[in-house]
């Protein structure tokens, strides 16, 4: 376990990144393939697969929630472990990882009684239709019920890959996803369940990815260690991870409070024809973003270790590597969907009208995603240090400032309405891009100066 610490601040960063990176980007694009594998299988179900699919798409502003509690607690607690790590604290790291884990339960508890409480009035709040409810309160009944190992797998396996276990935090998200692509068909075609078998496929799948992780975490191949004195969260550790860990909440939350102002609108000019090809839009955006998410991870373990361990240089090349990286595949993945955007529509739906509608709408709502790479890895820099207030900055003004108002400004000003829903987003992120690097070039040389001082 120390070569594992050692070689997070001795190992040459290139070979480092591309071997830490590497399995995270692969999790990630498997992570995705839970909501994949489920749109795709219920978009085929004969007879209803469109209004199906929208139904369930009108479900995923609620996932998104369930995912973003699981981040405020993780995505804070695991950089905030890492830095220990750096430091020689084990003991406060530890502290994190037991205070997180006891706050997850506590939030999976409430969450669950929230969404079987009121999951209809959400549901219609955030864009069903009398045509679409049925299906959307199908699914998430099922749905809830698992959302403690939702919670659980995503934030706890955020402390496997923080210590440098990204290949363990792979076969996390691995298990899980090989159990779905098998029983999404049995479940729903074979036992005819329909969009109740793919909500639990998807259960019983997040469990079995969540008893691996857990293992692992109180196993002695980890660093860190789930002890049972650790598991009361006490405020001293637990406070500052969510305080940090509050950008990716925003990020996510938000992601659900967008997409109903997104429906709303798109119902309102284009009907569920609009809502759909939404769904769509959604699903491949956030299947083009998993790569550069994956890379940013990998790289968090080396970046808050060593600006723990006030290495500067490799903080430095750490992030320029990451930024050169991310920028290169954001440039690639835009021009692939600018090339054959059809071709990304079609994993999604046979329908020859959907297609063709929603493959020129992906066309506008991708085309700021040139430049995202840099949203990406400065983003993640300011995770990866501890700065929360920059981390949350930088996220309220890309959804809160810039996008939300241009989804209701963007439809007065361009002559076709739903197009210009859709065009709000590439602006939103141009805009965004050049505040968070701006915002950046000042903070990082701060933070590179205070390691300097200290050491």
């Amino acid at each position: 376990m120390d070569n594992k610490k050692e070689m997070l601040g001795t190992a040459p960063v290139g070979k480092l990144l591309f071997k830490l990176a590497l399995p995270t980007v692969v999790a990630q694009l498997i992570n995705m393939l839970y909501n994949v594998v489920d749109r795709i299988y219920i978009g085929h179900i004969a007879e209803v697969g469109d209004l199906a699919l929208t139904g369930v798409g009108v479900c995923m502003p609620i996932i998104m929630i369930v995912s973003a509690f699981a981040a405020l607690v993780s995505s804070g607690g695991a950089p905030r472990a890492s830095i220990f790590m750096g430091k020689k604290d084990m003991d406060s790291a530890n502290k994190a990882l037991g205070g997180c884990f006891g706050l997850q339960i506590i939030v999976s508890l409430v969450l669950t009684v929230v969404l079987l409480v009121w999951n209809e009035d959400l549901l219609l709040m955030f864009g069903a239709s009398e045509n679409t409810i049925k299906y959307a309160t199908e699914y998430m009944n099922v749905y809830a019920i698992g959302t403690i190992f939702v919670q659980l797998t995503l934030g706890m396996n955020a402390f496997i890959t923080a210590q440098g276990f990204t290949k363990t935090s792979m076969i996390s998200v691995l298990v899980g996803a090989v159990a779905n692509i098998i029983l999404d068909p049995i479940l729903i075609y074979g036992v005819g369940m329909g969009v109740r078998g793919a909500a639990l496929a998807t259960v019983i799948s997040q469990a079995l990815s969540c008893a691996w992780v857990i293992t692992f975490l109180c196993s002695k191949r980890s660093i860190l260690r789930l002890m049972p004195k650790n598991l009361i969260p006490s405020p001293k550790i637990v406070l500052p991870c969510i305080a940090l860990g509050a950008a990716t909440f925003i990020m996510q939350a938000s992601e659900s409070v967008i997409s109903v102002c997104f429906n709303s609108s798109l119902l309102g000019y284009g009907g569920d024809i609009a809502v759909g090809a939404m769904t769509i839009l959604t699903s491949v955006m956030q299947f083009a973003l998993l790569p550069s998410q994956g890379i940013a991870q990998g790289a968090q373990p080396i970046l808050s270790y060593n600006y723990g361990a006030r290495n500067a240089d490799r903080v430095k090349q750490t992030y320029k590597i990451l930024l050169c990286t991310c920028l290169i595949y954001s440039v690639t993945i835009w021009t692939l969907v600018m090339l054959m955007p059809s071709v990304f529509v079609s994993i999604f739906t046979p329908d020859k009208e959907l297609i063709a509608f929603a493959s020129k709408a992906l066309r506008i709502y991708f085309s700021g995603m040139v430049l995202f790479g840099i949203q990406i890895a400065c983003q993640m820099t300011f995770v990866s240090l501890g700065n929360a207030p920059s981390s949350v900055i930088v996220a309220v003004v890309r959804k809160f400032v810039l996008l939300l108002p241009l989804i209701y400004i963007m439809p007065h000003i361009v002559s076709d309405r739903t197009i210009g829903v859709y065009a709000a987003e590439p602006i939103a992120d141009i805009l965004a891009v050049t505040f968070t690097a701006i915002l950046f070039v000042f903070q990082f040389k701060k933070a590179l100066k205070k390691i300097e001082s200290e050491k």
